[in-house]
This record gives C-alpha cells, structure tokens and sequence, in this order.
C-alpha cells in the first residue's frame, strides 16, 4: 500500500487546499521538500500550467492565517519559506553554475566549486508605541489602498542592532524618539522570507513628521477610540491587543 503524504502545495503565495481549508494527501515525489527532516509533510511547486486538483482550490496563505491556528500556519510558513529559497537558488551565486538539492540538508549545493546556500531569513523589527497611560501610536502605509492602520516595522540594516534598528524606522517613519525598548515576542512571515521581531517602547519626544512616501496617516489614538487594525493571527494585532490588555490591568 502506497504511503501518503501530507502535502503543502503552493502557487506562489497561494496554497492548496479542499472547500474546508485542509490539506491534501499525496503520493510523494522526488521533487518533494520535506518539512523537516525525515518527515513525512512536504513542501511542492503547482505550476502555472498545472491544473487545479478537482475540489481544491488556492486560498492566499494571508486569509489562512485568520483561520488556522499558530502551529498549522508556522508549518504553512516554513513550508513556502523553503519552496521560495529552492526557488530563487537554482544557479552558484560565485560561480553560476546549476546548483543541486543536498541530500541531507536543506542546502543548494554547486557541483562546481562546491558553495552551498543555505535558507535565509530576513529580520524585521515591528514597534507598538504607547505614550501615557491609553494612547498607542498607530499609522496607516502609504502603500495599503484600505482604511488599517498598523505599527511602526522595517527591515534590520547591516551593522545595527535590533534596538538601533526600532529606533531609526521610528525616526524616519514618524520622527518621534522612543524611550524604554522592551522585545515581546516573534513570528515568522513568509512574505517573502521574514522573521517579525517584536517590541514595545515608549514615547520620549518629538512631533510626528511623516515620511510621505512610506506613511500616509500616523497618530496616537486613545484605547478606545481605535481604527480598524491588522487582522486576528497577525503579530501586530496580537501586540495591539496585549499592550492594551497590561495597560488597562495595571
């Protein structure tokens, strides 16, 4: 009897799943990815060209986190972080030749001159202000058509640290200093390849000055006079919900 694995199939950001979000079961391939390392889940491409299983369909992986829970979308996520990698590492970046799966690890490796390139991930830092006992400084992206506001986040630099880093977006974004940077938690956001670090620090001075061409609306708003906020599953609305939740208790 044929075993069958536990499928991850992706098109893009897109995964495959039946009409009750849930995965289909499959004969695997050798072109598979193992989730982990001896595991039986797996990871694959669906070409463009490649029809759609008949009661499937893609859902964009974003909708699947407001429905699955943590543990679910964090294996969705290193799913498509590896099929993304393989992807985008087909040739040697020293020399150009066509790389090869290793066999052991998740490595491309270069038959030529031997380079192996190993998954990366980008680390981003993402800030929930508060200033005084119920205001929370939120800010709406120059780049999102919808009415959500959201928190302060940008990619760590070379040579900074990740506190340096909370710093200087928040400076160049809405051009307040902060004051007491604490780190609360992390989640992995596979948009493309990312790592969201979390903090909370606190207003110290400055008027807000925005950065036009990455924020269009930035204010401190009062707990309960709250806009519309990043979605249920996401890191930024858990931060919302805590930090309000701690400041409303104590």
């Amino acid at each position: 009897m044929t075993q069958l694995s536990l499928a991850y199939i992706f098109q893009h950001q897109k995964l495959l799943v039946d009409e009750n979000l849930q995965l289909p079961q499959v004969e695997k391939l050798a072109s598979d990815l193992p989730i982990h390392h001896d595991d039986q889940v797996i990871a694959r491409d669906l070409l463009d060209d490649e029809p759609i299983p008949e009661g499937y369909q893609l859902v964009p992986i974003r909708e699947l986190i407001q429905s699955w829970d943590t543990s679910d979308f964090l294996q969705a996520s290193r799913a498509v972080q590896l099929l993304e990698w393989r992807r985008n590492h087909k040739f040697c970046s020293h020399c150009g030749h066509m790389t090869e799966v290793h066999s052991r690890e998740y490595a491309m490796v270069c038959p030529a001159c031997g380079y192996h390139q190993y998954p990366r991930v980008q680390p981003c830092i993402i800030t929930v202000i508060t200033k005084g006992a119920d205001e929370i400084l939120l800010a709406k992206s120059a780049h999102n058509k919808s009415n959500m506001y959201g928190l302060i986040a940008g990619f760590v630099e070379v040579g900074e640290t990740l506190e340096e880093a909370v710093q200087r977006e928040t400076l160049e974004e809405v051009g307040l200093k902060l004051k007491n940077i604490r780190y609360m938690s992390s989640q992995p956001w596979p948009f493309p390849s990312n790592l969201m670090i979390a903090f909370h620090a606190e207003y110290e001075s400055g008027d807000i000055e925005l950065q036009v061409e990455e924020i269009s609306d930035a204010q401190f708003f009062k707990f309960n006079e709250l806009p519309e906020i990043p979605f249920k599953g996401s890191i930024a609305h858990s931060m919302i919900t805590q930090i309000i939740g701690q400041k409303k208790a104590s």
